[in-house]
């Protein structure tokens, strides 16, 4: 690129110059362009450490609920599921 421009007649200093502001753009604008693209998809550290804690409580919550309640949490898991496979009929509430 340096010597490309030389050859387009653009002095030494200035050429120089011209390179590392063209890096320097790509850079910025690649590393906020990764940045905003991990911030819409939610593919940052805070996010996914939130995840995780968040399916851990659950997880310790559920490990820690007794066995009529968890059975009782299972059967209506099982018939809102039935209900939504037969188009939401019968659920009634």
């Amino acid at each position: 690129m340096y010597y490309g421009l030389q050859a387009l007649g653009v002095e030494q200093g200035m050429a120089g110059n011209y390179v590392q502001l063209i890096i320097f753009c790509f850079l910025c604008f690649g590393w906020v362009g990764s940045y905003l693209w991990r911030v819409a998809s939610k593919n940052m550290s805070y996010a996914k450490q939130l995840e995780q804690y968040e399916e851990a409580v659950m997880a310790k919550r559920l490990e820690e609920m007794p066995e009529a309640e968890r059975a009782r949490l299972l059967a209506e898991a099982e018939e809102e599921s039935a209900a939504a496979a037969n188009g939401g009929l019968g659920g009634g509430r």
